[in-house]
């Protein structure tokens, strides 16, 4: 099947094929034509499957076969007619008009929403005409009026910032077509429940409601049926689910010093392109970038607690290649879209197996392959046997000669929930230059002509003592947007 088979809007189709897309991923397949139909969907399917087409085409193919109306309570006013009216009545600027979108793109987080709008921007091709604009937290008050101001087709939001703009009288839903629910299982994780079940209430009941969430069970799965009328349940296969195209490894790790040293030589192999670092905290995400940086990285963090004007420049920097190392939190990478990451590495394990799952997913982006490397200390074996049922995909052990545990990794057929490595520990990576036979210098992970490091171990041993502890940094971080 391709786009053209069906029977996509010939603007859409252009801007598709302009952008290398002929052919639907499985989602984009089950659910652009059932969308289509104006059916309601429940869709499973993971991050980097290609959820964002799967409902945003369907709607602008409808939108564009439609003519765009003015606002209700003003018919056929100019911009520069509402200011003439404005001051015949001695005001400085227009009475403001609440927004009326056809679509309301709802996601949990910042980075997410600038996905979903670059990506219809995209789609949209030459329908110039039609408006779609972000409205999050963290943006200039003035600045979201101003984008409401233009009464914008589809408004993509985070439910807190919008609950504002609804409970002030800036935005009116009467006049909603589609509702989007994408990635309503953070949504939930995130404490979104009550914004959410408010902003549908202020919804027409016969609205067209799709969700998208990497599972349908549980709350995720109550709430969606609640929430659908005789709704289409896609659940992709899990073949396309699974990540099959990215590489998963892990390394036992004794301590942290035996996991930054090991970070240090993993973070050389001449493979990587750009990768990104998860941590469980800000404070550490702020701590490994700086050491990155001092061991001769262009390293930079993305974490919650940054504005948004530095997490915006962090971003753009990351997709333009100033930066090679990206070292983030969970919710801060949510929406991250590089197709030029390689690698991705957990420098700490996720609280949950979902959280896996979206993260070995900033790699492979786009059909590409990518490798996703865990750093797992003997005491979390549990959880990685969580993860491999999660996914059902075991995770092989590597070692590194040089950088061995000085543990053995846990029982149980040589790995949580699998068969023994039977290659060589020297040969446990050899393809990309991970291990080396003993006595060998190991050279292939340097980068020709590359400057002399200090080292990342020894770069935090040396942050320490100069500033007089040895914990994670505090204060007097560097991020790329603050520079």
């Amino acid at each position: 099947m391709t786009f053209a088979e069906i029977g996509l809007h010939e603007v859409l189709l252009k801007a598709l094929a302009d952008s290398g897309y002929t052919e639907p991923t499985p989602v984009q397949a089950q659910a652009i034509p059932a969308a289509l139909e104006g059916r309601d969907l429940m869709v499973s399917s993971q991050t980097g499957s290609g959820k964002t087409a799967a409902f945003m085409l369907p709607a602008l193919h409808r939108f564009a076969a439609e003519e765009r109306p003015a606002f209700a309570s003003a018919p056929g006013r100019t911009a520069n007619q509402e200011r003439q009216s404005a001051r015949s009545r001695g005001n400085d600027r227009p009475r403001f008009r609440a927004a009326q979108p056809k679509m309301l793109v709802l996601t949990p987080t910042r980075e997410l929403a600038l996905q979903v709008t670059a990506a219809t921007d995209k789609y949209a091709g030459t329908l110039r005409r039609l408006k779609a604009v972000a409205i999050l937290g963290g943006m200039p008050y003035p600045k979201q009026m101003e984008l409401l101001s233009r009464n914008p087709e589809i408004l993509v939001a985070t439910p807190g910032r919008l609950i504002d703009h609804m409970e002030s009288g800036k935005i009116d839903f009467s006049h909603l077509q589609i509702l989007v629910l994408d990635e309503a299982d953070r949504m939930l994780d995130m404490g979104f429940i009550e914004d959410i079940e408010k902003i549908i209430s202020a919804t027409p009941a016969a609205r067209q409601t799709m969700l998208f969430s990497a599972t349908l069970d549980g709350s995720v799965g109550q709430m969606a049926r609640k929430v659908t009328r005789d709704a289409l349940i896609i659940q992709v296969d899990a073949a396309h689910t699974r990540h099959e195209n990215i590489e998963q490894r892990m390394h036992f790790v004794d301590d942290l010093s035996h996991k930054n040293r090991l970070l240090d030589h993993l973070l050389r192999d001449v493979t990587i392109d750009q990768a990104v670092v998860f941590t469980a905290t800000k404070r550490d995400a702020d701590t490994i970038s700086d050491r990155l940086n001092i061991a001769g990285f262009n390293a930079a963090a993305l974490h919650g607690d940054m504005h948004q004007g530095a997490r915006n420049r962090t971003l753009s920097a990351m997709r333009r290649g100033q930066v090679q190392i990206l070292v983030a939190t969970d919710v801060a990478a949510r929406g991250i879209d590089v197709p030029s990451i390689t690698h991705v590495f957990n420098y700490d394990l996720p609280k949950f197996a979902e959280d896996y799952v979206h993260r070995i997913g900033r790699t492979g982006r786009a059909g590409r392959n990518g490798l996703a490397i865990s750093l797992v200390n003997h005491a979390e074996h549990f959880n990685v046997r969580k993860i491999e049922r999660f996914t059902q995909q075991p995770i092989p052990v590597e070692i590194v000669v040089g950088h061995e545990p000085t543990r053995r990794a846990p029982t149980g057929n040589g790995r949580p929930g699998g068969k023994p490595n039977s290659r060589p520990a020297w040969k446990a990576a050899d393809s990309r230059g991970y291990g080396k036979p003993a006595g060998r210098s190991d050279t292939r992970n340097s980068k020709p002509g590359a400057p002399k490091h200090e080292g990342f171990e020894r770069a935090a041993q040396r942050d320490g003592a100069k500033n007089g502890r040895t914990g994670p940094a505090a204060g007097n971080h560097r991020t790329y947007g603050d520079r």
